[in-house]
């Protein structure tokens, strides 16, 4: 099974990154849905460490302000739905729920910082494409983000489950009035080695 040109075309090749937004809203159940799909993404020993908050409202939108930098507050303040994609240090706590199979698997990460914090990190991130990528399947646009504080972030959403953010995406319907020109990508022989 393949996907067509138009999903293709909706997913990554037409699929832009988003600065301006409509006011057109995107319930709970959206969000629902979209993590619903986002969490089949695969991770290694099933971890699934991302964790988000779904900020929507203006209470959570002000929450979120000060720890932006200048050249994003606009259109994070405007977006209807701003996700924070995070993840769990202690990720390896739900092994025995999400890696079933192996009981020891929740002892490579606790006798290893190193191996869980790289784990959560590198699985977090992994995931916080999945939600771009399960955003635009359901006819949303995104746009992620770095340019903010992230010790401002955890503080003010995660002091008490120490959580930690990794980057933000804007998600909602684009305007189109604000996306730039497509910027070049890198050709297959400057990115690419076969081996």
């Amino acid at each position: 099974m393949t996907i067509d040109a138009a999903g293709l075309d909706l997913l990554f090749k037409e699929a832009r990154s988003h600065n301006k937004w409509t006011d057109a809203p995107v319930s709970d159940e959206t969000l629902q849905e979209l993590y619903d799909i986002l969490k089949f993404g695969p991770t290694s020993a099933n971890s699934s460490p991302a964790r988000f908050v779904f900020i929507r409202t203006k209470a959570g939108k002000d929450k979120l302000a000060p720890a932006l930098s200048a050249g994003n507050l606009d259109k994070t303040m405007s977006a209807p739905v701003t996700a924070i994609v995070a993840y769990d240090p202690k990720f390896f706590e739900k092994l025995p729920k999400l890696f079933p199979h192996n009981p020891d698997a929740i002892s490579w990460f606790t006798s290893n910082d190193s191996l869980a914090a790289t784990t959560a990190f590198r699985n977090g991130t992994l995931q916080g494409a999945y939600l771009m990528i399960a955003a635009r399947s359901l006819g949303l646009d995104a746009g992620a983000m770095s340019g903010f504080d992230n010790t401002k972030v955890d503080a003010a959403f995660f002091g008490y489950n120490g959580w930690r953010s990794n980057f933000l995406v804007n998600i909602g319907h684009g305007d189109a009035s604000g996306v730039f020109d497509r910027s070049p990508r890198l050709p297959f022989d400057e990115a690419c080695m076969l081996a």
